[in-house]
């Protein structure tokens, strides 16, 4: 690991720390970014975009579509992580939000913030984990080639299915308006065009060039840029939402509660699944990190879009990433506590090798 991801929580930290210091600093300044925007009254933060762009890109350079064809040789891991991805994670988040905030916290929050809240917590469930999944697999040992295969399979599922789960549980919950062409805007600006742009430069860059120069040299370029743009991304979120920090700290502290309950459900209902099903460990715990985490660059822009920059559901997917770093180590930690849960794949005759596989070679 290198030293950003090794120290990832003190960055996200010190980003949320800069950030509502520059907020509470230069409110004139950040008022300017916020205005920037794709057409007025859109909402669709300029700045925001580009930043995203610029994390999401090299990551779809990475997702090889071609590899989906290969689902069905081991196809009982995929299915239980799409299954609690979109058919329990954004309805058990809408549960917790309404049950939390539509009556639990209502007291200390009111009517009109609890349906920003609900609107906000729903829209962070309704997105999986992309780019930071690789980490996540990373760190839970698990198999990055079917990691990869998640990941597409989840992309292109969000593609159709992200607007209409938000448009439906958003309405039914909170009562909020979902303004549907901002919000098909939104998928378009943020997902479609850059996994396009990802796609299609993968495609011509291997054909002209080959993969050793692909790997090797192009997409090396990019990692720089997309730390810094994480760091700016989230420096400029917390900018935007620092008053709503300062002055709601505690509703922070509440935020969190059902965002903490959902993804420990999540996790561990995904990982108990992979386990009654036998799912090989190495495909279990990153479906049990996918299941649990969130693409909350996707979350805050949408919610940004929708709301705006100062609105409380804006505020709940910001929670979102103060909760998702440190929480999502954790379920790394208990993943690999817990590995001898799994039976061991079965081991390669000797008689089958045609030669030794040296550890530095080994996937």
């Amino acid at each position: 690991m290198n030293v950003f991801e090794r120290y990832l929580s003190v960055w996200v930290a010190l980003c949320m720390v800069l950030g509502v210091l520059v907020g509470k600093s230069f409110p004139g300044l950040v008022e300017v970014f916020q205005g920037l925007e794709f057409g007025d009254g859109s909402h669709i933060n300029v700045p925001i975009a580009v930043l995203i762009w610029l994390m999401i890109y090299p990551m779809m350079l990475k997702i090889d579509f071609k590899s989906i064809k290969d689902v069905g040789k081991r196809p009982r891991g995929l299915f239980v992580t799409l299954f609690v991805n979109w058919l329990v994670k954004p309805f058990s988040m809408a549960l917790f939000g309404w049950l939390f905030f539509r009556h639990l916290f209502l007291p200390w929050i009111g009517e009109d913030l609890a349906s920003q809240y609900i609107a906000g917590v729903i829209i962070l469930a309704a997105a999986p984990c992309t780019a930071m999944v690789f980490v996540w697999s990373y760190l839970s040992d698990g198999d990055p080639a079917y990691t990869l295969v998640q990941v597409s399979v989840n992309d292109l599922i969000m593609l159709v299915a992200f607007v209409p789960i938000v448009t439906f549980l958003v309405s039914g919950t909170s009562g909020l308006e979902v303004p549907f062409a901002v919000l098909l805007y939104s998928v378009v600006i943020f997902v479609v065009i850059p996994l396009v742009a990802g796609s299609l430069s993968r495609r011509v860059l291997l054909a002209r060039y080959g993969r050793k120069w692909f790997e090797e040299r192009y997409l090396p370029l990019f990692a720089p840029i997309t730390v810094l743009a994480l760091l700016a991304t989230l420096v400029l979120i917390f900018a935007f939402q620092a008053e709503n920090i300062t002055t709601r700290w505690f509703h922070v502290v509440l935020i969190a509660i059902p965002i903490l309950l959902q993804v420990y459900f999540n996790s561990s209902l995904t990982y108990g699944l992979m386990r009654l099903f036998k799912v090989p460990y190495a495909v279990a715990a990153p479906g049990a990190l996918i299941g649990a985490s969130n693409f909350f660059e996707l979350a805050v822009a949408t919610a940004i879009a929708l709301y705006g920059p100062g609105s409380g559901a804006a505020l709940a997917t910001v929670v979102g990433v103060l909760v998702e770093v440190p929480v999502m180590l954790s379920v790394c930690r208990v993943c690999v506590a817990t590995k001898h849960w799994f039976a061991e794949p079965a081991p390669v005759a000797p008689a089958a090798m045609s030669s030794p596989v040296s550890p530095s070679s080994a996937g």
